[in-house]
């Protein structure tokens, strides 16, 4: 009898990243193939339930582990640099309606072949009734707006910004007078809420805007049709989140990928980047006329067209749960019997 195949998930344990992992072994585990999902206890316990089909018949496995600590002494980079030389192939979070060129340039580099698995976007929820506590207040207010008029503003949990930083894009946002929504987490250097602000913000914003702390429902919101656009940090899952629904972007990277992943979404027409000092610092300033002009400019017109038509690449759910995900399976069963 031929051996199912099985597959190991080590996703990065920030909870954002762990998701798209989550519905690729669930992905997987449709098609057979035996999965086990490796984090810590806690991320674990967060995850939504798997479904009953898939497990108690093995095709999905948990077990839990814990990573964060790097005693080999080797950079980062070396440490991809060894995986990608010491693997047969690579799959990406990506799709060749969007950025084909460069996956063949990839394959072309590296001599491996390349796999899109699809851009793994959530399912768009339904309209939930927040009726009550402040989510129902909230969304009563966004249902008054006008149709793509609010920019949501949201940097996640794990980007950890300075007081210098959140002053200027509260300055920012309050100078471009255009209304928004703002997900903020309590900063740690502030001693409360009121404290993350500039002193008189929220009074003098309350008009056309809303500050909630603490989680947001970050999906229902963006699904809202309110929101026309979206102030973050150029996350990849955050890009493949807010062009679902067909917003356009306005970038402030900070780490890793999200400067590269800045620079080619601007390149496809599809946002505006903030610009920054040659310190590398960014003003109130840049964020007003970023957000102006990704929002309401003439000058941005092609941007809000250009993302509301890759809405329909990047909302496509049969494209990426079916097809790429399909030929995913395909290579992983084709490279088993070959071996």
């Amino acid at each position: 009898m031929e051996e199912k195949l099985h597959v190991v998930m080590l996703p990065w344990i920030a909870f954002g990243h762990m998701i798209p992992f989550f519905q690729l072994s669930v992905a997987l585990a449709k098609a057979g193939i035996k999965v086990s999902f490796a984090s810590t206890p806690g991320n674990i316990k967060r995850l939504p339930a798997v479904p009953p089909a898939y497990r108690n018949d093995e095709a999905v496995g948990v077990f839990e582990g814990f990573y964060g600590e790097n005693a080999s002494g080797i950079t980062d980079g070396e440490r991809v640099s060894r995986i990608l030389n010491g693997c047969q192939a690579y799959a990406v979070r990506s799709c060749a309606e969007f950025e084909g060129d460069y996956l063949k340039l990839s394959e072309r580099l590296t001599g491996k072949p390349v796999i899109p698995v699809g851009l793994l976007p959530r399912e768009k929820p339904e309209r939930k009734q927040f009726t009550d506590g402040r989510w129902g207040e909230i969304f009563k207010w966004l249902d008054d707006q006008k149709p793509r008029s609010v920019v949501f503003v949201g940097f996640g949990s794990e980007c950890k910004l300075t007081k210098d930083q959140v002053y200027e894009i509260a300055h920012g946002v309050e100078l471009s007078g255009l209304p928004f929504l703002w997900a903020l987490r309590k900063p740690g250097w502030a001693n409360d809420d009121r404290d993350a602000l500039p002193s008189g913000f929220g009074e003098r914003t309350s008009d056309r805007g809303i500050v909630c702390t603490g989680w947001a429902p970050q999906l229902e919101i963006l699904g809202h049709p309110s929101i026309g656009g979206s102030l973050f940090h150029s996350g990849w899952g955050s890009i493949i989140e807010i062009l679902q629904f067909g917003h356009t972007l306005i970038l402030l990277p900070f780490i890793i990928d999200q400067p590269l992943n800045a620079r080619y979404v601007v390149e496809k027409g599809l946002g505006v980047e903030i610009e920054r000092e040659e310190d590398g610092s960014f003003t109130r300033d840049g964020v007003e006329k970023a957000l102006k002009l990704a929002m309401v400019s003439v000058e941005g017109k092609s941007q809000r067209e250009k993302a509301s038509e890759a809405g329909a690449i990047f909302g496509n759910l049969k494209l990426h749960q079916d097809y790429y995900i399909g030929k995913f399976v395909d290579f992983l069963k084709e490279e088993k019997r070959n071996v």
